[in-house]
């Protein structure tokens, strides 16, 4: 490897980790099985299986890196009047997250998807990432936006945290 080879991607999420070392992190939920208790179903719930740190569109564990999905805030369950289905949705998954244990008003990430940074630093595409052997690893971070290089993403990223 070479001075001027850019730097792969697992090498930047790693400074990325010391620099937001002791930086607040957010719940990474998943739906848990339903039992049946007592014969009866049980509520859909979400329960807690870690914690990231939530930079742009990347969740940054302390060993690994998952694609942003659905950011909710746990929320208990309350009669309220509707005007649309998306807002019960989102009133049911809140109402889910309060009953597998988060907090009213803690923040879920939900729908995450974990990045494989070895296909990326191989050229190949993980996610809305990108390898390139001459940029070195790229993002898109929209559906319809151009892709960046990822170095200069994360530090524009970890600048607004300032």
């Amino acid at each position: 490897m070479t001075d001027d080879a850019p730097p792969p991607a697992a090498g930047l999420f790693d400074v990325v980790r010391a620099r937001l070392a002791g930086a607040p992190r957010e719940a990474l939920g998943d739906w848990a099985t339903a039992r049946r208790l007592l014969g009866f179903g049980r509520a859909p719930r979400i329960v807690a299986v870690g914690e990231a740190w939530h930079l742009g569109i990347f969740l940054v564990a302390d060993d690994a890196v998952y694609a942003v999905g659905q950011v909710l805030r746990a929320r208990s369950e309350a009669v309220r009047g509707f005007t649309a289905e998306s807002q019960r949705d989102r009133a049911a998954r809140a109402a889910a997250a309060a009953r597998g244990g988060f907090a009213d008003g803690q923040i879920v990430h939900l729908g995450w998807q974990r990045l494989d940074l070895a296909t990326v630093d191989a050229g190949g595409v993980s996610g809305p990432l990108t390898g390139d052997p001459v940029h070195g690893p790229l993002v898109r971070w929209s559906a319809a936006g151009a892709t960046r290089p990822l170095a200069e993403y994360l530090e524009d990223q970890l600048g607004l945290l300032r």
